[in-house]
């Protein structure tokens, strides 16, 4: 049998195992500590994994074989986003049905994991297009509708000309389409809403709580959340009194507005350029700004653009009357879409009064200095002290600030608030493959609910969802026409579609019972399970799906149906994996397959590499020499295991001149009497101990594998040359120096702990040497080996030593040696003397067992 053949036919061989036993099903109510990893599902939208899922995808199962082995009860599901518009698009793409394109996609995904060895508990499985699970997304969305937290609206939403649908806020990115990179338009509709700003301070602040996620997720969200306190002041048109409305964080410079500017999408300013001079122009200008991205709209590098509106408004503070401009900076999105401008103050606005020969009026100083407005290099944004800001000149700005606040409020013209960047989730799609919106519009009581017992609103098979002007659900006239529920009369259900992304928010919840049919999960068993232990995924997950889970398990939790208030007690998101410093991509020509890397070297050397070749958290670098260097690692452990199995043969091998002096205890620690013996032992309680730590604090893969690496060499050594501590210089892996007697108790305890703690790096061919060695398999229902904190230590340490704090060379000395012994070894030491070059060192910096730092 070719190695190729032997590769695979040992992956195939343990699969099916494993499969037949149950061995990874999780245990409902076990009196186990229970843990629940979890890997983010992936779209059925591609028919082949890339290696940055197949990366994701063991991460997590090291996760959950090393814990399994730790004694937990562990949950390790895997299911299926299968609706959307990936799902959609690629079944356009390839002809198919989306059901059909899933089905056959699903089948081939799931074949590669099973390829890779991942121990999903298949028992679990969920895909989103299941009736029996979309059911219960439209049972969520319909206990919003009850708490009022799904509504309809009106207004300019993002518009995909090519995906034919509105985007939520968050599925634009730099002005384009999420998917397809489209530039997105604004367009006028009345559209389907989660008002998830209602949980915004609760999604703020339980960032708090999340000890264990990254750092720069959390920042990220909190970004996008956006939470600003500052003062809501009313300003009003002098000829028509229209209140104007405007947010400021800096109330403080409110006698410094020389001006007032617009967003040109805000609805107030088709009714103020009404009858102007300028109303053609500032239509025209505001037609054009709106459907500029905003990235660009609010880039500090771009010029600051805007128009006269044509009319002036009051500043509440002082009764001055100032300019209106219509300008693409301001975003409707952002406070009121009205903002005051400050060019003293604010960089932007000093900019944009340059350009309009606006004036520019100080109102806070540094103390005891003044500022001329008309001889600013820049806008003065420092703290300072009040001027020309009548009877509040002299306060410090950040005490002026709120009691100039407070003297509106007194007046009615301005109070404290908060606003958010966030913006309420805008969930319809006017396309074919999501979730029916469970609702019915009926001519005489609008809107109505699908009663519960009603769901699931089934998607009809038999639909054109090419896309076009009109939703496809349209066109389907036994869907569209129905009685209404409360009245009886002829009515229309709603033809839009949810956001793929109300699929993904809750079913990490389902994987606990999902097959149950009384509710979207069972209570019993979704306490027990929940939340989620170790959740694994990407980077670009970090705003979208992840504050829409969060925020559903908060509704949820207010429902009083989940016990806790954040789903993810730990979030990891590791790195991508690269081919010549770029993403692998078929474009770029950089792509390695995971059918061609496993058919060469089995799935056990693709996964260990993956592991070893960077810390989880950071990109990969793919390297063909890399992989196969794990590949000789593997095939030196395997002919460790030839050589010692099984462990309880007397005679192993004694052809090939072994004599083993014990024979082996399970239960015990060993204790040679043989220095060399005794090192094997302390190194394999080092290991033991190091490993572990790696495994549980961070996830330091590459650093377990390289110490097991270590290990290995070790052993190798050992069992052929019968020396662990001192080999000869010119010794060379392989060499035989003579028949070596070793210890055979020391050596398997070693081994032992190797194949266990290399368990879940690669399961497979682990699986056959340790049934192999004489042991009953499973592997990974052997309990994780222990180690001796005092076994482990060792006698020696290596010191390095520094010459002018450069690392110079390393010296072997005994554990607890003085000073004085430190110094005399390192200046004896050939390679540190080469360095020095006759000269004595000027002083020695000694840190006991650390460090020698010689200075000359």
């Amino acid at each position: 049998m070719t190695e190729e053949h032997y590769w695979r036919a040992t992956d195939r061989k343990w699969q099916k195992y494993w499969l037949d036993h149950g061995t990874f099903r999780a245990e409902d109510g076990s009196s186990k500590p229970k843990s629940y990893i979890l890997n983010m599902f992936p779209y059925p939208s591609g028919s082949t994994l890339h290696m940055g899922h197949i990366r994701t995808y063991i991460i997590g199962d090291v996760l959950a074989r090393s814990r399994r082995m730790k004694g937990f009860n562990v949950m390790n599901p895997m299911g299926w986003d299968a609706f959307g518009l990936p799902a959609e698009n690629a079944a356009i793409k390839a002809g198919l049905h989306p059901a059909k394109s899933n089905e056959k996609n699903i089948a081939i995904m799931k074949g590669q994991m099973r390829d890779l060895g991942i121990s999903y508990d298949w028992s679990r499985e969920v895909s989103t297009d299941d009736p029996d699970y979309y059911r219960w997304t439209q049972w969520i969305f319909l206990k919003m509708h009850e708490k009022g937290l799904a509504f309809r609206k009106k207004g300019l939403q993002n518009w995909c000309p090519s995906c034919q649908t509105v985007l939520a806020n968050e599925q634009v990115e730099e002005g384009t389409c999420w998917r397809c990179h489209s530039p997105v338009e604004k367009k006028e509709l009345e559209q389907w809403f989660l008002k998830i700003t209602a949980y915004a301070d609760r999604l703020l602040k339980d960032l708090e709580t999340l000890k264990r996620w990254p750092e720069r997720v959390k920042t990220m969200q909190a970004n996008w959340i956006g939470r600003s306190e500052g003062a809501r002041v009313m300003f009003k048109e002098e000829e028509t009194g229209a209140e104007m409305p405007v947010f400021t964080t800096r109330a403080d410079t409110l006698f410094g507005v020389t001006f007032v500017v617009i967003a040109p999408e805000h609805p107030l300013v088709a009714k103020l350029a009404k009858g102007t001079p300028g109303e053609k122009r500032v239509l025209e200008y505001a037609e054009k700004a709106k459907n500029i991205s905003e990235r660009m709209r609010t880039s500090a590098e771009r010029e600051k653009t805007g128009v006269p509106l044509g009319r002036k408004v009051v500043n509440p503070v002082n009764g001055e009357k100032v300019p209106v401009f219509v300008t693409d900076y301001v975003l409707m999105d952002y406070g009121t879409g009205i903002v005051m401008g400050v060019p003293a103050h604010d960089q932007r606005d000093f900019e944009f009064a340059r350009e309009h020969n606006l004036p520019i009026r100080v109102v806070i100083a540094p103390p005891g200095e003044k500022l001329d407005g008309a001889t600013m290099p820049a806008a003065f944004v420092e703290e300072g002290v009040q001027v020309n800001s009548g009877k509040f000149d002299g306060m410090p700005n950040t005490q002026g600030m709120w009691a100039i606040v407070d003297d509106l409020a007194k007046r009615g013209l301005g109070e404290r608030t908060v606003t958010y960047h966030l913006r309420d989730w805008l969930i319809s799609r006017q396309r074919y493959w999501g979730v029916p919106i469970p609702m019915i519009n009926c001519p005489k009581c609008g809107f109505v609910p699908v009663p519960e017992g009603d769901l699931p609103v089934r998607l009809p098979t038999n639909v054109d969802f090419s896309p076009g002007a009109l939703s496809p659900l349209l066109r389907v006239k036994e869907f569209l026409e129905v009685k209404c529920p409360k009245c009886g009369g002829e009515a229309k259900r709603e033809t839009d579609t949810m956001d793929t992304f109300m699929d993904s928010s809750w079913y990490f919840l389902r994987y606990s019972s999902p097959k149950f049919a009384g509710g979207p999960f069972e209570r019993k068993a979704v306490d027990y399970w929940m939340p989620v232990d170790e959740y694994v995924g990407g980077i670009e997950h970090a705003i979208l799906h992840l504050l829409y889970s969060r925020f559903f398990q908060k509704f949820l939790f207010d429902l009083g149906t989940v016990k806790d208030a954040e789903p993810f007690s730990t979030l990891f998101a590791h790195g991508m994996v690269l081919k010549d410093g770029e993403v692998m991509s078929k474009s770029k020509g950089n792509t390695v397959t995971a059918d061609d890397i496993i058919g060469r070297y089995g799935c056990d050397t693709v996964r260990t590499y993956l592991m070893f070749a960077a810390p989880p958290e950071k990109d990969v670098e793919w390297s063909d020499t890399g992989i196969e260097g794990v590949a000789r690692f593997l095939r030196r452990v395997e002919k460790m295991v030839q050589i010692a199995a099984p462990w309880d043969d007397p005679r192993i091998r004694e052809e090939k001149g072994y004599a083993f002096r014990y024979p082996y205890s399970r239960d015990t620690y060993p204790t040679p009497s043989d220095e060399d013996a005794k090192e094997v032992v302390r190194v394999a309680h080092e290991t033991v101990k190091r490993v572990t730590k790696d495994m549980g604090e961070g996830f330091h893969f590459n650093t377990a594998i390289s110490t097991l690496m270590e290990l290995s060499n070790l052993l190798s050594a050992y069992q052929e040359t019968g020396v662990a501590k001192e080999l000869p210089r010119n010794y060379r892996p392989g060499d035989v120096l003579s028949k070596p007697e070793i210890d055979r108790e020391a050596f398997t305890f070693a081994l032992k702990r190797l194949l266990l703690l290399l368990a879940p790096f690669a399961p497979h061919v682990i699986e056959e040497w340790w049934e192999k060695a004489g042991e009953k398999p499973s592997i990974f229902n052997a309990p994780w080996p222990s180690f001796s904190e005092e076994a482990a230590r060792t006698d020696v340490v290596e010191v390095p030593v520094q010459v002018n704090g450069k690392l110079r060379g390393l010296i072997r000395v005994p554990r607890g040696a003085s000073k004085e012994e430190l110094e005399k070894t390192a200046l004896a030491d050939a390679k540190v003397q080469a360095f020095l070059a006759g000269k004595a060192p000027r002083r020695c910096v000694v840190v006991p067992d650390k460090l020698v730092n010689l200075v000359l």
